[in-house]
């Protein structure tokens, strides 16, 4: 029974030390004096705003993005105990002692950190040597750009980082399908790759971007399932439901459970109020719920209701009053009746409510039961804040008191302390009563996923090379269009290939596929406007550390070299360099390579390419990760195609080494910007200009 004790335990592990090493280096690039500068830097004045909101639970919605990232950001302050007394409102700000800044700037470290790994596997994925993958990650290591960025208490490597977890995750997929699928490890990477791709879009909307290209390919991969003869009908449909629950279902729900989570964590009443409806204000702890806690939902007579001019011009307001009043005497004389102003104001405000009274008793809370107001009642309104009652008057002596709905004399309306003698209070017969309050709402919005249009062609062999192997000579040479290889192992001259435009079908309709498809005139520069369309080339401003130690104005800047040489692995580049694949596995594991690192490099770059708003280099740092990605791909593949001989290959490895050199140098060079510990005179910062278009920001004491 206890026959195994007999044996020893053995537990065997592949350690690939390649990736250990990269991510301890990595770890050190980005976790080395990551406190320092003490400082507030660049939009860390932004973020660091939500996170005080968050560590004191206060409501607050930012417009421009999910609330996924703020809470990622805000867990790092709450593990280092932050209590969020903190003035935000200055660039350049030292950081109190109650601020733990390393916590606050470990959580985007670590994400930039491991880019470095996760490019190795992706490459590797792909089907790329090792030397490949490595130098995918060395290039990711020595980004100035990238360590800057991650280095701060920003979200663009938490968005990198979510966005190459997507891909990694659904490359492990696309491999475990070819050998195990719905398997634990195929459920896994399915799921994964949901996980990420939510998270993405979760941290920056922009993260759709590479949603929707991950949803692409696994469409097309799905499409080409389908087409799938060996697969059973049911088979088939397990695959597409599968994909749908991971890629569809589980982004949808865990975009919602950002927010669900989002407004679990802030309760309170803030100054992000204003932006939600009435009901929902209700909700919060503190400010209007102090006034509509315990009213009914049906008006009745004490309800606290607001009064909203929904027809009004420039926009519409909310009745509404303050302690303050007219003047006695105007400007031209004209007497005024000095009581309290009434105004219409566009923004929701305590001084907005008002209370429902019945003229015939003086009690102004509701009663139990609530008493509601009917067609026809007569009413006061009472003004919640000062508990003085709303009236009308004329302007013009003589003339009739106006009836409430004349817009002529409502332009001069007031508040008395008590109701006058005659005439001038308002008892008015409501003809048609609409104060029902709002319904309740959560502030939740269901998110919009759009999908992207799928276009497939199929390419298949001519028939003429199925006749061609039933032919006499199918046992002595290839079919038309195959290289076959010589004497020597070299490869021989090919029959004559089929034309370029012909045999591209699906349903036996052809399909005409031009030549230069792909497109030459996009760009990779990472310049803010007017430069998008030249070379990978940075114009405008570059910010950069200020001389002295105590100002805190750390800047990005991407390695120049290592810009221009990403433009290599751009799909025009490739069109001209790629060399017609040897085999069938080839060909679809460069179709791969390009849609995801092409693709992705497009879906992150252009949609800034189309925007007139002012653009900063960390807008661009998405597309200039599957940029890097890309390049060391398309080296390897010049190296195999072009360098036949040994001389020819140890020629192009020296380039390669030479040019590597050169982006080292660059890093090193431009270090002091990245890191921000050694101060530089302004001399010193203007040699770091490449070009005069840089304008390098110096803060003078």
């Amino acid at each position: 029974m206890l026959g195994f004790l007999k044996r020893p335990v053995v537990v065997k592990a592949d350690i690939n030390l390649n990736v250990v090493v990269l991510t301890a280096v990595a770890l050190l690039s980005r976790l080395w004096q990551l406190a320092y500068p003490r400082a507030v830097v660049f939009d860390e004045v932004y973020y660091g705003q939500y996170i005080s909101f968050y560590m004191k639970r206060i409501f607050f919605l930012d417009g421009s993005g999910p609330p996924f990232g703020h809470m990622l950001l805000a867990l790092g302050g709450y593990l280092g105990g932050f209590d969020g007394n903190f003035l935000w409102n200055r660039i350049g700000a030292e950081y109190s002692s109650n601020v733990p800044v390393w916590s606050l700037r470990l959580l985007p470290a670590l994400t930039g950190a491991l880019l470095v790994p996760m490019a190795y596997q992706i490459l590797l994925e792909l089907g790329f040597s090792h030397c490949a993958a490595t130098g995918a990650a060395l290039l990711m290591l020595i980004e100035n750009a990238l360590i800057t960025q991650s280095r701060l208490m920003l979200l663009e490597s938490v968005l990198i980082f979510f966005n190459l977890l997507a891909v990694l995750s659904y490359l492990k997929f696309s491999n475990s399908q070819k050998q195990r699928p719905f398997s634990l490890s195929w459920w896994f990477w399915l799921t994964l790759t949901g996980v990420a791709c939510s998270c993405a879009v979760g941290v920056k909307y922009v993260g759709v971007c590479t949603y929707l290209l991950v949803l692409t390919v696994a469409g097309v991969h799905a499409w080409h399932l389908i087409g799938d003869r060996t697969l059973s009908h049911v088979r088939v449909l397990c695959h597409l439901l599968a994909r749908a629950a991971a890629l569809l279902v589980i982004p949808a729900l865990m975009y919602l459970l950002f927010f669900y989570v989002h407004l679990i964590l802030v309760y309170r009443s803030g100054p992000h109020d204003q932006i939600m409806s009435s009901a929902f204000q209700a909700s919060l702890e503190g400010g209007l719920a102090r006034i509509t806690q315990g009213q009914p939902l049906e008006v009745a007579y004490g309800s606290q209701v607001t009064l909203k001019n929904v027809f009004g011009k420039p926009v519409p307001c909310w009745l509404h009053s303050h302690q303050s009043t007219y003047p006695m005497i105007y400007e031209n004389g004209r007497g005024s009746s000095h009581q309290q102003q009434v105004t219409c104001y566009p923004f929701k405000d305590v001084n907005n409510w008002w209370i429902v009274k019945d003229p015939g008793r003086h009690q102004l809370v509701v009663s139990n039961p609530p008493r509601p107001v009917r067609h026809g009642d007569v009413v006061q309104l009472v003004h919640g804040m000062t508990t003085r009652f709303l009236n009308t008057r004329s302007d013009r002596q003589g003339e009739e008191l106006p009836p409430l709905d004349c817009l002529v004399f409502q332009a001069r309306c007031g508040c008395a302390p008590e109701p006058p003698l005659a005439g001038g209070l308002l008892l008015r017969r409501l003809q048609h009563l609409h104060a029902l309050p709002e319904p309740l709402e959560t502030g939740h919005r269901k998110p919009r996923i759009r999908h992207g249009g799928l276009e497939d062609h199929l390419v298949r062999g001519s028939p003429g090379a199925r006749e061609h192997l039933r032919g006499p000579e199918a046992e002595w040479g290839p079919p038309p269009g195959l290289g076959v290889p010589a004497a020597g192992g070299r490869w021989g001259e090919a029959v004559p290939r089929l034309p370029r435009e012909h045999g591209v079908e699906r349903g036996g309709t052809p399909v005409r596929q031009k030549p230069g498809a792909e497109g030459e005139g996009a760009r990779a520069a990472l310049t803010r406007t007017d430069g998008r369309q030249q070379k990978p080339e940075l114009h405008g401003q570059v910010p950069g550390v200020a001389v002295e130690d105590a100002d805190g104005e750390e800047r990005r800047l991407g390695a120049q070299v290592q810009l221009l040489a990403a433009g290599l692995g751009h799909p025009g580049h490739q069109h001209r360099l790629l060399a017609a694949p040897q085999d069938q596995y080839s060909w679809l594991r460069w179709a791969l390579a390009g849609a995801l690192c092409a693709g992705g490099w497009a879906v992150n770059y252009v949609p800034f390419f189309m925007m007139e708003k002012t653009l900063f280099l960390y807008h661009y740092l998405p597309a200039l990760a599957f940029q890097i990605l890309l390049l060391p791909a398309v080296l390897e593949h010049l190296g195999d195609r072009l360098c036949r001989s040994p001389l020819l290959r140890s020629l192009f490895s020296g380039l390669v080494v030479a040019w590597y050199s050169c982006a080292c140098h660059v890093f090193n060079t431009l270090r002091p910007l990245t890191y921000g510990d050694k101060s530089l005179s302004p001399s010193e910062l203007k040699a770091l200009r490449w070009k005069d278009s840089w304008d390098i920001l110096i803060r003078k004491y």
